[in-house]
């Protein structure tokens, strides 16, 4: 997309999730676009494990709704409708209150409404991000963005890249796939929570994580529906936390983090 394109684009998206186009630049020697500042940069910085800053159980969830919202409006508010073509985690970027927005709309393209529909399209993107069918057929529509946002989820879930580093290469699907059978969600959740979580809720965010990166793009489901039960596991677990006054926000490095205080199990 040329950079008169992506302006014309932006233009018309505005949503509380996605980052605003402040202004841009288009002379002879410099073309550039100016977005809002976000200050706590992208959602990968607080997953990685290098970290010392980690992101409460109840601030993934919110983060994982803001940014699926985010998604949602592109599918189906925008007229036309548009697919990003490049969820991941390093493209949501956290405001300095820690609301979530979806970022870099380089790849994104409108694309026909209706069941079945799609666009054919030369694969670009970032693997371990990309659905089956972009992959094998060049096919893409916006459950393929589905695809790529239920692998951002389990990365927010298992606190675990996209791909391992070893020289296996496992995808993270893969491995939560191989793991789900064993009944074992403590495995699963980022260890660095140290069990601070909701065991109910954890389940219900790896089935709709699991739902999104099914092989069959017809089998995923669709954003609102993602949308939708984010948010009810978003209200189950403030709802507990409030009940229980189990939370305090200490300084870390600069930072207000939202910490548990006992386990909600």
């Amino acid at each position: 997309m040329d950079h008169c394109e992506l302006v014309n684009l932006l233009m018309r998206v505005h949503h509380t999730n996605l980052t605003s186009l402040i202004g841009y630049c288009d002379d002879e020697n410099n073309k550039g676009l100016v977005y809002e500042y976000m200050a706590r940069g992208n959602l990968q910085e607080y997953l990685s494990d290098k970290s010392s800053n980690v992101l409460t159980w109840d601030g993934r969830l919110q983060v994982a709704t803001d940014a699926a919202q985010g998604l949602e409006y592109l599918h189906y508010a925008c007229k036309p409708p548009m697919i990003h073509r490049d969820v991941k985690t390093t493209n949501i970027l956290l405001s300095k209150n820690f609301q979530a927005k979806l970022s870099d709309f380089g790849l994104s393209r409108n694309f026909p409404a209706g069941d079945g529909t799609h666009i054919v399209t030369g694969v670009a993107g970032t693997p371990g991000y990309l659905a089956p069918e972009y992959k094998q057929l060049n096919r893409f529509n916006e459950k393929s963005d589905v695809y790529s946002f239920g692998v951002v989820l389990l990365e927010i879930i298992t606190g675990r890249p996209a791909v391992s580093r070893t020289r296996e290469r496992i995808a993270i699907n893969e491995w939560v796939g191989s793991i789900i059978p064993k009944g074992d969600i403590d495995t699963i959740v980022d260890p660095r929570l140290k069990g601070i979580f909701n065991v109910s809720s954890a389940w219900k965010v790896v089935e709709i994580a699991m739902a999104c990166v099914s092989p069959e793009a017809n089998k995923r489901p669709t954003m609102s529906k993602v949308v939708g039960e984010l948010k009810q596991c978003l209200e189950t677990q403030l709802s507990q936390r409030n009940q229980r006054n189990s939370f305090e926000i200490v300084s870390h490095n600069g930072y207000s983090i939202t910490m548990l205080r006992p386990s909600v199990r």
